[in-house]
């Protein structure tokens, strides 16, 4: 039987989509053919014209753009960070710097040329939502890029150029065609969709499901809309 194919839609400035992997991980961890799984991320970006201001925190930025208060925003902020810390994440929101994540994705997409795709990923997310790193500084980014053992120069060429820029929009097309509105979005052999970051015993039901099966067609997963990042209302 042939590989299973999980495609996962995220932005790195998403808090779900780090919750969502690590309930995939828990999934496959309990999937008797996880040897079998083949895990690739697709770039997403929430906000691609995000241009964060320098010194306005995570707080400020939410409450103004929901048009709450700073305690409403914090409230929720500390909400998710409850719900991450249930799968073992530590979210830092106190000292999150908003960045914009074309950038991390294109970093992503170097890894992924050599093997490295979910490493970058785990990292990214990790330095962003855990770390308070600004993902969209170069120095930051070559620093995350020598940690994930790519090669100094292939690094410092995708800073000063715009590589795999491409890349990262044929995802964004491809969201686009399938009708991505919010992430995490998982895409289980081209049949199965799953949105939001799911419980990991829904994964596992799909995970089961498409092994049992070799259907072509993409059908929609019944009762797979999860907490997620709302593209029509930009990043979390």
């Amino acid at each position: 039987m042939k590989k299973i194919q999980v495609e996962i839609w995220s932005d790195i400035m998403c808090p779900f989509c780090y919750i969502g992997k690590r309930r995939l991980e828990t999934a496959l961890a309990r999937f008797p053919h996880a040897n079998q799984v083949e895990v690739q991320w697709r770039s997403f970006e929430l906000d691609p014209n995000a241009n964060p201001e320098p010194g306005v925190n995570q707080y400020v930025r939410l409450a103004a753009k929901y048009g709450k208060s700073e305690a409403w925003a914090r409230e929720m902020s500390a909400n998710m960070t409850q719900m991450a810390a249930q799968e073992g994440l530590a979210f830092d929101f106190d000292q999150l710097i908003p960045a914009n994540s074309l950038r991390a994705h294109r970093l992503v997409h170097l890894a992924a040329t050599h093997g490295k795709q979910d490493a970058a990923k785990e990292r990214l997310f990790k330095a962003y939502l855990e770390e308070g790193l600004d993902v969209n500084d170069p120095a930051t980014l070559t620093q995350l890029g020598a940690e994930l053992g790519l090669p100094a120069a292939e690094v410092t060429q995708l800073l000063a150029s715009d590589a795999f820029t491409e890349a990262v929009r044929h995802d964004e097309y491809q969201a686009h065609q399938i009708g991505v509105r919010g992430v995490p979005y998982f895409v289980f052999d081209d049949k199965y969709a799953v949105s939001g970051a799911q419980p990991a015993e829904l994964f596992e039901e799909v995970l089961q499901k498409v092994w049992e099966e070799a259907k072509p067609q993409a059908v929609p997963f019944a009762g797979a809309e999860g907490a997620a990042c709302d593209l029509e209302n930009g990043a979390c």
